[in-house]
């Protein structure tokens, strides 16, 4: 056999096995995982990394485990009080990265993210059901506790985690979301004149004070100068006592010396009279006594 005709046989050969080799290379990525199915049936667990499979007969299923977001999608629920609240919710959840939870993924559960919308749809109905518009709008937290727990009691066998959900919009009608600004506007309005009304009281009763206390002072300085005109008339009285017990007239001359002093007018006083004497003695200085002719 010439060597044209064995170039001629085995090299389709060759071609064959590239293209078989080539077609049944599979990579995967860090943020997947992968499973071998044989002929319908499971074969291996596929870490990330180069991988080979048998074309037509092999089939590889790569998996997502980084944590997902998907939307509830919005929708209309009567509330307790009987008013259509439009609601819109959002999932996040992950396919945990063992070879288990891949495979449950995959086999426990027909799509799983049509299966969490859904499920996430008709708890919310539940929730928000039993619930007042009001009562919703301000429980946000309860609502995303209650979803979170029923949602991941649901997809336990789903081999996925439920990390957080999320109430994106609770919206009543138009015409009750009106009535509903009108409200809070009159409740701000009547916050807002109960802080001015409680202002001008808190003024008004500082002013009060101010003019307690100013009276107060008045008083006390009235007090103090009455007390002061007191002790000098007691101490006019202990003089009088002492200087001019039984000598009424001097003391009633001395008066009047006093108020003559006071409007400077001129008194010519005797040397040798009682006043000059007791105004000496009163000084401190000895009266001088002038002797008459004969």
């Amino acid at each position: 056999m010439s060597d044209e005709l064995i170039g001629v046989i085995y090299l389709p050969v060759i071609l064959l096995g590239l293209i078989i080799f080539f077609a049944g290379i599979r990579i995967i990525r860090p943020t997947h995982r992968g499973m071998i199915e044989r002929l319908g049936k499971y074969k291996k667990f596929c870490s990330p990394g180069f991988h080979w499979i048998i074309p037509v007969i092999d089939r590889m299923v790569r998996v997502n485990v980084t944590e997902q977001m998907i939307d509830a999608q919005p929708q209309e629920i009567i509330t307790n009080d009987n008013l259509n609240a439009t609601v819109d919710a959002q999932v996040y959840f992950k396919v945990k990265s063992d070879e288990e939870s891949v495979k449950s993924s995959q086999y426990n559960v027909n799509d799983y993210e049509y299966q969490i919308v859904n499920l996430a749809r008709t708890t919310l109905r539940n929730i928000i059901g039993t619930m007042t518009l009001k009562s919703a709008n301000s429980e946000r937290d309860k609502i995303n506790e209650e979803l979170l727990r029923t949602l991941s009691k649901e997809t336990r066998n789903w081999g996925m985690e439920i990390v957080r959900t999320e109430l994106k919009e609770i919206d009543p009608p138009k015409d009750v979301q009106e009535t509903m600004n009108k409200v809070v506007k009159a409740e701000n309005e009547k916050i807002a004149a109960l802080d001015f009304a409680n202002a001008l009281e808190r003024e008004a009763d500082g002013q009060k004070r101010a003019e307690i206390k100013k009276a107060e002072g008045v008083r006390q300085s009235k007090i103090l100068q009455a007390e002061g005109e007191a002790e000098a008339i007691r101490l006019v009285n202990e003089a009088a006592n002492k200087y001019f017990v039984g000598n009424a007239q001097i003391l009633r001359k001395l008066e009047t010396v006093e108020r003559a002093l006071v409007n400077n007018s001129t008194i010519v006083v005797p040397a040798d009279s009682e006043i000059m004497n007791l105004i000496g003695n009163l000084a401190g200085v000895a009266p001088v006594v002038v002797k008459k002719e004969k």
